[in-house]
């Protein structure tokens, strides 16, 4: 790391505004392949961070980078394992996404659950302990050469033809030829251009107030779970109680042999203009929800907050473009829908693999022109609109465990078919060391999912936001949305017919061997002719 004399009088190829887990893995890649990167951050690590669930194309693609931009430290973050041996003890184990629905003033229905079993001779997902993998990045990027300006809170930017100049509230300048703003809501990029979308476009509407407690049961144990009869136990994954207007994740970081952490992250999600604040305190408004829900409350007698509670106002916010003369705006300085489905970090590494190999060629042939990344903000609006549909989506269905089952199934076919297509891009890639199968990914239209499954997946998904808006509108039922919705799974040709995501009552999904061996044998004699290719 230079001093602040070596730096302001040095000229960085790309410099990146946040040190957390975006700009620590670009960074990290950036320095590796030798371009000359400086990180700067208004805070310093260790510090609190949510977005602490992983799924398995968000460890795909990290093992994509690590492979294909040779920097294996970053892979350890794709298993539970490396990430325990490697990174932090501190972390927890996921090996299912768990939901659970309720209803205000009723019992919980035991035939009212939902799970994706991830299995285990495919991966371990986790649940990561962030201050400890984001710092974790950072020094990763530091070791290959990235310098690193902490502290350090940018008051202004300009940017043109010649490249970028950053102001800090020190006094500071620094000069780079390229900026990438991975920093929040408050991207100092997005306040400089006006860039924030007001009023958003998205449909979704949330607000949320979470913490880390010590103390909580595992639901498994609680009266509400029994007569459960799901593949994996509830706390051995992550949990979300679902219910009109909201829902609950309960994370837990203790859920493992050998554990050494207490901790389990909770938070609650709710729409805000059901539920308004109305200036309780955070920890006031989470017990009032559980007193409405005792078989929830069971699982909170005892625990207690042992950090902050963070509470916010509504979560939604977007950019009217992502990518200008000599910036670009990643993760969460580009947009922010909701934690539900853990599809954070998944964006963020996406966009990271896109971004980096732009930036690579760009320091190289110095063409750092906003043609070049204009797929980085296609990509980007592509990624915020998939998630927007889904979770706007599935609100509208929590007000009816019909609806909600059917969107559920929605949800497993954007999890699945993707993964999928990514597993096999990676594979190709280490079998001929040329990365055009991962280039190939960037070929669907719309960007949001990747091809070849993308535009069928959209399609659904599309059909599915538009029903769901006609249910919030009162034109359609919920129960005969549910059953369009099904018909639609049925009949949207990307979709494996041996999954029976079409089925209601298949609330399980848990892709064994078997199963697995009914979808190869689809493939290759029953899919359509651009989805064979990934059987193949």
């Amino acid at each position: 790391m230079t001093d602040n004399g070596q730096r302001d009088a040095k000229r960085y190829d790309v410099a990146i505004l946040g040190a957390g887990m975006a700009g620590g893995t670009l960074a990290a890649v950036l320095a590796r392949h030798g371009v000359k990167v400086l990180v700067i951050d208004a805070g310093t690590h260790p510090r609190f961070a949510v977005g602490e669930s992983t799924i398995p194309y968000t460890s795909t693609m990290i093992k994509v980078i690590a492979d294909r931009y040779e920097v294996p430290e970053i892979g350890s973050l794709a298993s539970f394992r490396g990430i325990q041996t490697k990174i932090s003890p501190l972390s927890g184990r996921k090996q299912n996404f768990g939901f659970v629905y309720h209803q205000e003033g009723k019992l919980q229905d035991p035939e009212q659950v939902n799970q994706l079993k991830i299995p285990s001779w495919h991966s371990t997902e986790s649940h990561l302990f962030r201050q400890d993998t984001d710092a974790y990045l950072f020094n990763v990027a530091v070791a290959y050469g990235a310098d690193a300006s902490l502290g350090t809170r940018i008051q202004d930017i300009e940017t043109g033809p010649d490249g970028v100049v950053l102001r800090s509230d020190r006094g500071e300048e620094f000069h780079a030829e390229y900026l990438v703003d991975g920093s929040g809501f408050r991207s100092p990029v997005a306040d400089k251009f006006g860039l924030r979308e007001e009023p958003t476009r998205a449909r979704h509407h949330s607000r949320s107030l979470f913490t880390h407690m010590v103390g909580v049961k595992p639901y498994d144990d609680c009266e509400g779970a029994k007569g459960h009869n799901q593949p994996s136990p509830w706390h051995a994954g992550t949990l979300h109680h679902v219910f009109d207007g909201g829902w609950l994740w309960v994370i837990p970081f203790d859920n493992h042999e050998g554990a050494v952490s207490t901790l389990c992250s909770v938070g609650l999600t709710v729409d805000e203009r059901v539920f308004p604040k109305d200036g309780r305190s955070p920890q006031e408004e989470f017990d009032a929800f559980l007193a409405r829900y005792p078989q929830i409350a069971e699982q909170f007698h005892g625990a207690r907050a042992v950090r902050p509670w963070v509470s916010t106002g509504r979560l939604q916010y977007s950019a009217t473009r992502t990518v200008g003369e000599r910036y670009c705006l990643t993760a969460h300085a580009a947009g922010f829908i909701d934690a539900l489905y853990s599809r954070g970090l998944n964006n963020t590494f996406e966009v990271v693999n896109a971004l980096a190999w732009r930036l690579i060629e760009a320091s190289r042939d110095g063409d750092w022109s906003t043609e070049r990344f204009s797929y980085i903000d296609a990509l980007q609006q592509g990624l915020f609109d998939v998630h927007d549909d889904l979770v706007y989506s599935s609100f509208v269905g929590f007000r009816d465990y019909a609806l909600w089952n059917a969107v559920c199934q929605v949800w497993k076919s954007i999890s699945f078919l993707p993964s999928m297509a990514l597993e096999r891009a990676h594979r190709l890639f280490l079998e001929t060391k040329h990365d055009g199968p991962l280039r190939d990914l960037e070929k669907s239209d719309p960007p949001g999912l990747p091809a070849p499954v993308g535009q069928g997946l959209v399609r659904l998904l599309t059909f599915t936001r538009e029903l769901c808006r006609r249910v919030e509108d009162g034109e359609v039922t919920p129960a005969d949305a549910a059953e369009q919705i099904l018909a639609r799974v049925r009949d949207t040709e990307v979709i494996p017919t041996p999954l029976d995501l079409s089925n209601p009552d298949n609330r399980f999904f848990d892709a064994t061997p078997d199963v697995m061996e009914q979808v190869v044998a689809w493939g290759k004699e029953e899919a359509p002719e651009h989805i064979r290719r990934l059987f193949r």
